[in-house]
């Protein structure tokens, strides 16, 4: 029997209510702050990622699913979007269009790594991006818009953290520093630290290796190091949080692993997932868009991860979805009645109402245990003797009720069902 790829998932129709409830509040919230939809290709050219999410980062260097068309084209399953959501911004020059894009996303990513808890290599997020503005407030809008979205689906173990990488020049600065603190440390880290402290020394702070963060426990931070531009903007970010009542906690190793990060960084983690606790995260990149192609426009952004947060929701039991209900089931009590039944079955489903009936030629004991299992508002009898006098019973499933009407009055039924 031919399976599922490992690290991928089949989300079956029973899981379906909990993920349109997600993104309903998802695109509620969002479009309150104005924010527009965006959707771009699942594949693109492997060298977007490669420039914009960074050449040492793990994504590019290990995780892509990358490959060449048959016009020997190299490209890549997308494994974040804002890569592409900036490319597709360049291209279409939406900058020229209106100063400030405020776009949002619901899309699937592919990334190649080790399945576990939360974490799959077809993978879904919702995210937004806003470009065309530096204003500190706009790195507070992010953090609110993902906080707000995670309080109304009902979590509450949520801690924001929050950092600031600073301008390139004053980051840079500060890697000079941390490479003459870990320089005396460098056979002690490991291998994979060892490869960050030539290609991206800030990384090493994203090792979950004991002996990594053991060596890290004194290093200098790069918040101590910020210009005052930095803290400036920095100090704007905790004003807004504090005006919208968004707890957080300032982190000072929390770099996040990509390359485009500049200024502030946050990510909202989760004491309910496990060791992948991190619901969502992002940051401001004012240097991506120009490292693209595109002009000097600053952007900032998040994602969140669509499985991550519904396994945290299913451990608070914080979704209470109750069951999927049809407005309306029809009975076929006799043979010779199927055409009929098929047809009032389109009138009203053709009348906005969620109607089923029997496929099966089952008998009437078993369509109406269907209708029970549909959770059907009403069941709707054609056959008998009152079919033979023109009539149809509809059955009010919540009371036992039952009323008669003509098989001309389907208007009437279909009021009674929509409680008009």
């Amino acid at each position: 029997m031919i399976k599922a790829v490992t690290g991928t998932r089949d989300i079956l129709p029973g899981d379906i209510p909990k993920w349109n409830f997600l993104e309903s509040v998802v695109i509620s919230n969002l479009s309150k702050f104005n924010y527009k939809e965006i959707r771009t290709p699942i594949f693109e050219e492997t060298g977007l990622f490669a420039r914009g999410i960074g050449e040492s980062t793990d994504i590019v260097s290990k995780e892509m699913y990358t490959f060449l068309d048959r016009s020997g084209e190299s490209l890549t399953l997308r494994p974040e979007m804002t890569a592409g959501v900036v490319r597709a911004f360049i291209e279409h020059s939406l900058d020229k269009k209106q100063n400030l894009n405020k776009l949002f996303y619901i899309a699937p990513m592919f990334r190649q790594e080790r399945p576990q808890a939360g974490r799959f290599r077809q993978f879904h997020q919702f995210g937004a991006e806003a470009i065309g503005s530096n204003d500190p407030s706009l790195d507070a809008e992010m953090i609110i818009i993902a906080y707000d979205i995670l309080v109304k689906l009902g979590l509450k173990n949520l801690q924001v953290k929050i950092n600031s990488l600073g301008i390139p020049a004053s980051r840079e600065e500060y890697k000079i520093k941390l490479k003459s603190y870990m320089l005396p440390h460098f056979d002690k880290l490991s291998g994979e630290s060892k490869k960050r402290f030539e290609t991206n020394i800030l990384r090493i702070f994203d090792s979950k290796e004991e002996q990594d963060q053991k060596l890290l426990i004194d290093a200098p931070l790069l918040i101590d190091h910020l210009d005052e531009e930095s803290f400036a903007h920095f100090d704007k970010v905790k004003q807004a949080l504090t005006l919208a009542g968004v707890p957080y906690l300032i982190d000072p190793k929390l770099v996040r692993g990509l390359d485009y990060y500049t200024n502030t960084t946050f990510e909202v983690v989760s004491q309910s997932v496990g060791s992948q606790s991190a619901l969502c995260g992002g940051g401001r990149y004012d240097l991506l868009i120009k490292e693209l192609g595109g002009a000097n426009i600053p952007g900032v952004g998040f994602a969140a991860g669509i499985e991550r947060i519904l396994l945290a929701c299913e451990n608070e039991k914080s979704l209470m979805i109750g069951d999927e209900k049809i407005d309306l089931y029809i009975v076929t009590i006799e043979k010779g009645l199927e055409n009929f039944a098929y047809k009032t079955a389109t009138e009203f489903r053709r009348k906005n109402l969620i109607t089923d009936l029997d496929y099966l030629s089952r008998s009437v004991k078993a369509q109406m245990r269907e209708a029970n299992r549909f959770n059907a508002a009403f069941v709707l009898f054609i056959g008998g003797d009152e079919f033979a006098k023109g009539e149809l019973v509809l059955k009010n499933m919540r009371n036992g009720e039952q009323l008669i009407f003509g098989k001309d009055e389907l208007n009437k039924i279909c009021q009674i069902i929509k409680g008009v």
